[in-house]
């Protein structure tokens, strides 16, 4: 009987462990998730561009399979919705609008689920699309919500390079100069994210660029 006892201690406990290993596993970030990001910065900002559309519609697969791996994940939606919107830069004219679309799909749902998740990026990622985005009828371009969303995104993330860089973007779009200088500047001063290197370089290298326009236009 001791020995019955015992046993089914041991199956008791062994249980509790895999219970606990696999509580452990999940609260993890996703590798997938992982994977798209740093593979997306290497394509954004190491692959020439000739190679950049066909690259970043393997990588969209990849995205939707990690999304499809943890529907609840924030940041599977975020970055499936990232890669959308880079392979939709490169594509460009209409076939570019249902991937656009996709892709705020994809940031809305991120938003519903956790609003600061990375950072607040589903609102910058957003605002960026409602910027960048032709307006009606084209598209669903709209400033005024672009300004709302990239304000969000800046509130979780005020020193964050991207949330300041888009926002000195959109600012500089909307050729408001001295304050994109502000935002742009602000950018440049962010600090290093770790295992981001590939993604800070070639973001500080865009908002640079994007400075020296800005200022080219406040000296005239």
């Amino acid at each position: 009987m001791k020995r019955k006892q015992g046993k089914a201690m041991f199956y008791l406990i062994l249980i509790a462990a895999l219970v606990l290993v696999g509580v452990a596993v999940a609260s993890e970030p996703s590798v997938p998730v992982s994977q798209v990001r740093d593979r997306w910065a290497q394509i954004s900002y190491q692959t020439p561009k000739a190679q950049r559309e066909p690259a970043l519609l393997a990588l969209s697969r990849q995205a939707a399979q990690a999304r499809q791996a943890a529907p609840r994940d924030a940041g599977a939606l975020i970055w499936e919705g990232i890669v959308l919107s880079s392979l939709a830069g490169e594509k460009g004219g209409m076939g570019a609008l249902s991937l656009v679309k996709q892709a705020r799909a994809d940031f809305e749902a991120a938003l519903k689920l956790d609003p600061r998740a990375l950072d607040g990026a589903a609102y910058t990622s957003l605002g960026a699309l409602y910027y960048q985005v032709p307006g009606w009828p084209l598209g669903f371009g709209d400033d005024d919500k672009a300004r709302q969303m990239l304000r969000k995104g800046l509130e979780i993330d005020p020193d964050g390079i991207d949330a300041n860089y888009f926002y000195g973007d959109f600012l500089r779009d909307q050729k408001e100069w001295p304050a994109a200088r502000i935002a742009l500047q602000k950018a440049l001063a962010a600090p290093a994210r770790p295992g981001r290197e590939v993604a800070d370089a070639g973001r500080r290298h865009e908002a640079e660029a994007k400075l020296k326009d800005v200022m080219g236009h406040i000296a005239n």
